[in-house]
């Protein structure tokens, strides 16, 4: 089990090359960010751009895998989009994996001035634009016209350091995003069910055997081993809090190990925010104890 840290593109950048350096430090397999222009609680708070704040990681680590959790369609155009992670893939020596999703209802849906997608719109969109980024990725040269994208010999030279392409870890739920995440993605991510009443441990590890159950149903459809995927779980959605203790934790990392994780993400503690105020030294703590097995 690879185990990685989601730190939030908020503090100074002094402060923020620290914290990565002493992350790398203590083992951990990949480093994250999220993708927004702005986000919930932090709309009125510092929030940097998630590719140059990446792309700055990129140049101050060495080891770490770096990535998006997740990039979204709702203000990115699968050309631009390609050629900044061509360009991250390089920057970082082959250390990117980007992570992809449908994109949310909220600011980042309707900052370009549109109006928000309907849900069928949104899994439309996304499917189309993992498609094309996909086909940009993989190609010298793409030319695509469809629903929502187009493309007019957009060049992608000299391609991805990683081939053939860069890793593509899709977020889903559904099943429409499971299948997508089982014809295209190198890895599939997931936190439980985003919209279930009931967060609790159990009805949320229930959620995510019934989701891995149908992404392995969806790569045998399509052709694929299902044990070819990587498979993340993104931790702090729920009422569960794994992040209480060592022992906590462990016990947390055994049960989705037997689910089929590959990966565990959870977010680097904050003193400043009210979701994930756990010692910050929890993550010492935890790789303390990996360094040992």
């Amino acid at each position: 089990m690879r185990i990685g840290v989601l730190m939030l593109p908020t503090d100074p950048w002094r402060q923020t090359v620290e914290r990565a350096r002493h992350l790398e430090s203590l083992g951990y397999a990949h480093l994250w960010t999220y993708d927004h222009l702005s986000w919930r609680r932090y709309r009125d708070r510092p929030w940097h751009a998630a590719i140059p704040w990446l792309t700055g990681l990129a140049g101050a680590t060495e080891r770490v895998r770096l990535g998006t959790m997740v990039t979204s369609p709702n203000f990115r155009h699968p050309v631009t989009l390609a050629k900044e992670a061509m360009t991250l893939d390089h920057v970082s020596d082959g250390r990117l994996t980007l992570g992809i999703g449908a994109g949310g209802t909220g600011f980042d849906a309707t900052v370009l001035g549109g109006p928000a997608p309907t849900p069928r719109e949104r899994t439309a969109r996304f499917t189309e634009f993992v498609e094309v980024l996909d086909e940009l990725l993989r190609e010298p040269a793409t030319t695509h016209r469809g629903e929502h994208y187009a493309a007019e010999e957009a060049r992608m030279i000299p391609g991805c350091v990683q081939r053939p392409r860069l890793p593509l870890a899709i977020a889903a739920a559904g099943p429409r995003g499971l299948a997508l995440a089982a014809r295209i993605g190198d890895a599939w991510i997931t936190y439980g069910e985003p919209n279930a009443a009931d967060q609790s441990a159990a009805a949320t590890e229930a959620a995510v055997r019934k989701q891995a159950a149908m992404l392995d149903e969806r790569c045998t459809e399509a052709g694929r081993d299902p044990a070819a995927l990587d498979r993340f779980f993104l931790v702090g959605n729920t009422q569960e809090q794994p992040l209480a203790s060592v022992a906590a934790f462990e016990d947390f990392v055994g049960r989705y190990e037997r689910l089929g994780f590959t990966d565990i993400v959870f977010h680097d503690p904050r003193r400043d925010d009210p979701a994930w105020t756990d010692d910050p030294g929890i993550a010492d703590a935890i790789a303390e104890r990996l360094n040992k097995d």
